[in-house]
């Protein structure tokens, strides 16, 4: 327990009372606290149209819409995180406290636009394509859980320490 408790004194706080302050008075928090989980229920929705194709043979063409449906919500909430990162740190990407998950954001954008390319350049056959897609929703899937952590850590941190968190040594919710 003792060494848990200086893990956290010494991590650094996820936002600066000034960041948190942005963050608040940002309009792209509230944006991306909506696409979030709009892109989360597209990507159920396609993972089982890809699923079912993936098994039956059948809807192929319901399955590539919605991966593309999938994509486009991922580049809406991308670029809108990217303003929303500005907003708050005064870089649009790879801020300190984000630093990892824009990481692996990068890896995300570039299977979900590689499987773009396959199906208008039509170098990989349609299970091939389904493949990518699900390489693709592996990586968001551990993308969104990098952000729920950080979300959860953010909380606790300000949930534990209420008298740190008002004077910006605790994190708040992204």
């Amino acid at each position: 327990m003792r060494g848990r408790q200086s893990r956290q004194e010494q991590s650094p706080a996820l936002y600066t009372a000034e960041e948190r302050r942005r963050r608040d008075a940002s309009p792209w928090t509230v944006v991306q606290g909506i696409l979030a989980p709009v892109q989360f229920l597209v990507f159920l929705i396609s993972l089982c149209l890809v699923l079912r194709y993936l098994g039956t043979g059948a809807g192929l063409m319901a399955a590539t819409v919605s991966i593309v449906v999938k994509t486009l919500c991922l580049y809406t909430i991308m670029i809108t995180g990217c303003i929303w990162e500005k907003d708050v740190f005064g870089r649009y990407l790879f801020a300190r406290p984000f630093f990892w998950e824009d990481m692996v954001s990068m890896l995300v954008l570039a299977l979900h636009t590689t499987y773009l390319a396959a199906i208008y350049f039509a170098f990989l056959e349609p299970r091939q394509q389904m493949f990518l897609a699900l390489a693709a929703y592996c990586t968001y899937v551990v993308n969104a859980g990098q952000f729920l952590l950080k979300l959860r850590a953010a909380r606790l941190a300000a949930a534990t320490a209420p008298q740190a968190s008002i004077a910006g040594t605790a994190g708040g919710a992204a």
